[in-house]
């Protein structure tokens, strides 16, 4: 039997790539989406890819969603925690709403889904749990102090559950992507953006199916011994 995945916001962008490479590898894919269920029923007929809509910002609706899931296919074995969503502005000109919306959906979502699945991986002792992150996490940006925060704190959570986990055959691992070719850094103003690139080391935006490859192999038994790492896929724009 072929293994369950699930990835938040797995029907757009680097969600997009991530789910359809894991189905190429054999997985059975599930991708979340939160909205546009137009485009949703989309993708899924054109990639035999499940999709189920929550709020992954919610808890109760993400409980809902994994429940869903369990009746169908009994077992959730790699999680994606990729869903995440920008509301730029610098500090001091910052809303409440925007900080929390961007908390909501980029960091309280890696609790709802983790946790909502971690006791089943614990029990069956496997699992393979991957944080989508961001170099903006690791180095910062202007105007992303909400962003960069939910970003960088993948990086602690999934260290210690890394840590908790290791012992049940679960890896924990955080892959952080620079600038990538995908509709929110295509929304970027183009000079700015002409101005980023310019920076990159490599003089080029990033592919999603690169992010996909790297995730891919995470997944697979090869990476069995990668536990609490986080992986930089920028082109070489932050070396840490």
């Amino acid at each position: 039997m072929s293994k369950i995945a699930l990835v938040t916001g797995g029907t757009r962008g680097i969600g997009e790539s991530i789910s359809k490479k894991l189905k190429e590898d054999g997985l059975t894919v599930i991708a979340n989406y939160s909205s546009n269920d137009d485009a949703a029923k989309k993708f899924s007929d054109e990639n035999q890819i499940d999709v189920f809509k929550c709020d992954v910002g919610n808890y109760e609706s993400c409980s809902d969603m994994i429940n869903k899931i369990y009746d169908q296919h009994k077992s959730i074995d790699v999680l994606i925690n990729n869903a995440g969503i920008t509301r730029d502005a610098p500090l001091h000109k910052m809303t409440p709403e925007k900080w929390q919306k961007v908390i909501n959906v980029n960091l309280d979502s890696v609790f709802n889904m983790t946790s909502l699945v971690i006791n089943k991986m614990r029990e069956s002792q496997f699992g393979r749990i991957i944080h989508i992150s961001s170099v903006n996490g690791q180095k910062g940006q202007f105007g992303q102090t909400n962003y960069a925060a939910t970003k960088s704190a993948l990086i602690g959570f999934s260290k210690s559950l890394a840590l908790e986990s290791a012992i049940k055959n679960i890896t924990s691992n955080v892959v952080c992507p620079g600038y990538i070719n995908t509709e929110m850094v295509a929304a970027i103003r183009e000079d700015i953006l002409k101005s980023i690139i310019d920076t990159i080391p490599a003089k080029r935006l990033g592919e999603s199916n690169e992010i996909a490859e790297l995730v891919s192999y995470l997944v697979s038994e090869k990476a069995q011994y990668i536990n609490g790492a986080t992986l930089s896929i920028n082109g070489g724009l932050w070396m840490d």
